[in-house]
C-alpha cells in the first residue's frame, strides 16, 4: 500500500499548509500541484526524498514542470493542469498519463476538488488550499493497481 498527501493552489497561504503539515511524516509521498510551490520550501527540506512539488502557472520559484512517481502499487503522472487545459475538460490530461503508462493523473488549476474516471485513468483535483475555494486536500491509496481518493474537506483559510 503506497500513501499520498495531495495539495494544491495554496498561494502563499503557508498557514494552510501547516493546517495539513501533521500529516506528511506518516504518508509515503507529498505533492504540491502548483501555484504555492513556494509554501513548501520547509516541506522539502524536512521530506526531501519524499516530496514532490509541481510548477503552476503563477509560480515563480523552480518546480517540477510535470512527474510521473513510481510505486509498487502503480504509476501516477502529476502536473499543475494549465498546460492541458484542464477547466474546459481533462482529456488530454487523461491521454498524456496514459501515453506515460500512468493508471492515475493528479492536477491542479481548477480549485474544484474532483475525481473522474477518462479512458481508464484517475483523474483527480485536490482542489484548492488557499483562499478561492472552500479549502481541501486529497489522501490518495493505491494498493495492487487500485487508486482510491478521498477528497478531504479543512476547516477555516
Amino acid at each position: 500500500m503506497t500513501t499520498f498527501v495531495v495539495l494544491s493552489d495554496t498561494h502563499g497561504r503557508r498557514g494552510a499548509v501547516d493546517k495539513v503539515r501533521a500529516l506528511f511524516a506518516e504518508n509515503d509521498y507529498i505533492v504540491h500541484l502548483g501555484d504555492g510551490a513556494g509554501d513548501m520550501r520547509e516541506t522539502a527540506r524536512e521530506y526531501p526524498e519524499k516530496t514532490y512539488v509541481l510548477h503552476g502557472n503563477c509560480d515563480f520559484s523552480a518546480a517540477l514542470e510535470e512527474c510521473v512517481i513510481e510505486t509498487g502499487d502503480g504509476s501516477v503522472f502529476c502536473c499543475h493542469g494549465h498546460r492541458y487545459g484542464v477547466k474546459s475538460g481533462r482529456e488530454r490530461l487523461a491521454a498524456r498519463a496514459r501515453e506515460l503508462g500512468c493508471e492515475v493523473a493528479l492536477y491542479g488549476h481548477t480549485h474544484e476538488a474532483k475525481t473522474e474516471e477518462i479512458g481508464g485513468v484517475l483523474c483527480v483535483c485536490p482542489g484548492a488550499l488557499g483562499a478561492y475555494a472552500d479549502p481541501s486536500y486529497c489522501y490518495l491509496v493505491l494498493h495492487r493497481g487500485k487508486a482510491t481518493p478521498t477528497l478531504v474537506s479543512v476547516a477555516g483559510k
